[in-house]
């Protein structure tokens, strides 16, 4: 699939296991920091989808395209962070034995780069010749791999994990800012069948375990630390508020500006069978206590989500979603399929409630706000 990107621009002043806090897991990488000047920069890369249509021409040169793009846009915005967003892969394409190869391919022009990244995983990242399990282990084998594995068990899926963004004054224990990461699951089980011989169809919504973890792991935080830090967080499928939002409200061009293609959007909790599955998904408010637990997080400034290829707009929630019985407190939720995104920091004691949006275009121009036109690499 062919991307684009561009960035956005924030000033910085039980179940199958137990929700026990987790401390960050080291990591081979230096620790992520600020710059001298304030400023941490990241771009986050959604949907990829390597290796769709692999056996025939023209797929195998979108992934090439897909490159292209990559290349140009890290070379443009020189960023700190990669978040790849989910949907790295294409998964019912692939073969067993060369799905998790194209981990590869995606991570080359970071690794050529020295830079590191976070990933989460999509519904298309699970199918029954891929497992987003076997695309953790294949991301593993490189230093440059941020992601990690907090909560334990099949219902919680692999990509659940925090990063701590620290100041750049190193004798500063605290961190400046923390970056959550949610797998919403969904596609299908790996090497799993039904008695019919259909694939076996996985839920499509963050897992309560995941939320009890979330909720047991924001409030060590704020103890350890003695202050409750600012946050961003990144799930590939965006929740039923965004839903409830452009179904109601409707996406304003000239508030919410973007592209709002995929009208209605698919939420958390809506899935229609994938390849060769025969179930599917209907949305009963499986996400609200996600939502739920996102509201009541003071100090997160952001959602970030992919998954629907026709949107990348955003939207500040601050009023009550009746069939949720949810009331919004002014959480910023953002659909990027195709951006890039800028953190920029001045001091270290909390984010105010400024985001100033933007987007690098690569060879096609489009409609929207702050917008920056640069080359495509290679064309």
């Amino acid at each position: 699939m062919l991307t684009f990107s561009g960035f956005i621009l924030v000033a910085l002043m039980g179940r199958q296991i137990a929700a026990a806090a987790v401390p960050a897991q080291p990591s081979a990488w230096p620790q992520l920091r600020f710059t001298p000047k304030g400023t941490f920069q990241m771009t986050v890369f959604n949907d990829l989808h390597f290796g769709e249509a692999e056996n025939t021409d023209w797929g195998p040169l979108q992934d090439v395209d897909t490159l292209l793009v990559m290349k140009t846009v890290l070379d443009t915005e020189s960023p700190q962070l990669v978040v790849i967003n989910g949907d790295l892969i294409t998964g019912e394409n692939t073969f067993r034995e060369n799905s998790t190869d194209y981990v590869d391919q995606i991570v080359s022009p970071l690794v050529a780069r020295k830079l590191p990244w976070a990933s989460t995983y999509g519904n298309h990242d699970s199918a029954y010749n891929l497992s987003s399990a076997n695309i953790y282990a294949r991301e593993k084998t490189y230093k440059n791999s941020l992601t990690k594995n907090m909560v334990k068990g099949k219902n919680a899926g692999v990509s659940n994990y925090y990063l701590e963004v620290m100041s750049n004054d190193k004798h500063d224990s605290t961190p400046a800012m923390i970056l959550w990461f949610f797998d919403s699951r969904g596609g299908n089980y790996y090497q799993e069948e039904e008695k019919d011989g259909s694939d076996v169809s996985r839920p499509n919504w963050v897992d309560e375990s995941v939320v009890q973890w979330f909720e047991a792991t924001r409030v060590q935080l704020a103890k350890r630390y003695k202050r409750t830090l600012p946050s961003y967080a990144f799930v590939h499928i965006p929740v039923g508020a965004m839903y409830g939002f452009q179904q109601r409200d409707g996406v304003d061009e000239h508030k919410e500006p973007g592209i709002n293609a995929d009208n209605p959007l698919s939420q958390q909790g809506v899935q229609s069978p994938l390849y060769n599955a025969t179930t599917s998904f209907e949305y009963t408010a499986q996400d609200k206590a996600f939502m739920k637990t996102l509201l009541e997080t003071e100090n997160l400034m952001g959602v970030f989500s992919g998954h629907d290829h026709g949107d990348d707009w955003c939207f500040k929630w601050d009023e009550n979603l009746t069939f949720l019985d949810l009331t919004g407190n002014g959480l910023v939720f953002v659909s990027v399929v195709i951006p890039a995104m800028e953190a920029t920091a001045h001091g270290h004691e909390g984010l105010d409630k400024s985001l100033l949006t933007s987007k690098t275009l690569v060879n096609r121009p489009r409609l929207g706000r702050g917008l920056k036109m640069v080359p495509l690499l290679g064309l």
